[in-house]
C-alpha cells in the first residue's frame, strides 16, 4: 500500500470514528477518495488532532501535486494585467482565488457535490470551514449577496481565498442581480487590494447553482474588472478562471481575442 493510500484509509477510519458511523471501506482508490471528499464535506466545523491536520495537509498536497499546479507565472496575459486560464481553480497558485460561496459561508455540505464551493473546501481542509464559522459566528448573521470575505487558503496552492454570494437568479434577470454580481467583482477586487494581493483569480460567479446567464455574468464580470481598475489604477493582475469550453469562449469573445 502507498503512502498515499496509507494517509487516504487513516482520515476514513478518523472521520467515520467521529461520527460513530459504520461504514466499510471500499478496496479501490476512485470509492476511497470519493468517500473520503464526503466525509470532508458533511464534517461541522469543529476541530481536529494535530495528528489529523498533518495527515490531512499531507494528503491534500500531495493529491494537488499530482494533479498538476499551474502558476500565474507562467501564464501569458490577454490584455494588461489580466489572463483567461481554462482549468481547476484549486490547483492555480496566484495570491488569491475567488470562490463563489452560499450565504451560510460554511461551504458545500452536499457530498461530491460538483460546485466549486466544494472542491475550493475540500482541497482546503477542514480548516478553511473552521475559519469561516468564526467569522460567520462574530459577523452574527448571513453573509449578503454582493460583499466579500477573506480567509487563509491552507493546502491550496494560493495564499488566500475570498469568498462572495452572488445572487440568484429565478426566473427572469433583473437590474438587481446585475448590480450585486457587479458588486461581488468589486468586492473582491478591493478586498484583495487592502490585503496586498499582487493576483486574483475569479470563478464564474453565480452562474452554476445560482442559475444567472453566462453570457451577461461575463460581461459583466469583464466590464467590472476593467472598470475598477481604470477608477483605481490598481496594479493587481486579474485571471478569468473558467472551467468549461463554451465560458472561454464567452470570455474570450468580451476580452477581445481568439484562442
Amino acid at each position: 500500500m502507498t503512502e498515499q493510500a496509507n494517509r487516504r484509509k487513516y482520515l476514513i477510519e478518523y472521520l467515520l470514528d467521529e461520527q460513530n458511523a459504520r461504514t466499510e471501506i471500499p478496496d479501490d482508490e476512485y470509492s476511497q477518495k470519493r468517500l473520503l471528499r464526503a466525509l470532508f464535506n458533511v464534517r461541522e466545523p469543529r476541530a481536529a488532532s494535530e495528528e489529523f491536520l498533518r495527515i490531512q495537509d499531507e494528503y491534500l498536497r500531495e493529491e494537488l501535486r499530482l494533479k498538476g499546479i499551474t502558476d500565474i507565472a507562467n501564464l501569458s496575459p490577454v490584455a494588461p494585467d489580466i489572463y483567461l486560464w481554462q482549468g481547476d481553480i484549486t490547483t492555480l497558485r496566484c495570491d488569491g482565488i475567488v470562490n463563489a460561496a452560499n450565504s451560510q459561508m460554511l461551504g458545500c455540505f452536499c457530498p461530491n457535490h460538483g460546485c466549486i464551493d466544494n472542491a475550493i473546501h475540500t482541497f482546503a481542509g477542514v480548516q478553511l470551514r473552521r475559519e469561516c464559522a468564526e467569522i460567520m459566528k462574530t459577523q452574527g448573521h448571513e453573509e449578503p449577496a454582493g460583499g466579500a470575505k477573506i480567509t487563509k487558503a491552507y493546502n491550496l496552492p494560493c495564499k488566500y481565498v475570498l469568498h462572495t454570494v452572488g445572487p440568484i437568479v429565478h426566473g427572469k434577470l433583473t437590474e438587481q442581480h446585475e448590480r450585486l454580481l457587479e458588486s461581488c467583482y468589486f468586492s473582491c477586487l478591493s478586498l484583495a487590494d487592502e490585503n496586498g494581493l499582487e493576483s486574483l483569480a475569479f470563478c464564474c460567479i453565480s452562474t452554476g447553482e445560482f442559475h444567472f446567464p453566462g453570457e451577461r455574468a461575463a460581461q459583466i464580470a469583464v466590464q467590472t474588472v476593467k472598470e475598477y481598475k481604470k477608477q483605481t489604477a490598481s496594479k493587481i493582475k486579474v485571471i478569468f478562471n473558467v472551467f468549461k469550453e463554451r465560458d472561454y469562449e464567452i470570455y474570450a469573445r468580451y476580452l477581445g481575442f481568439d484562442k
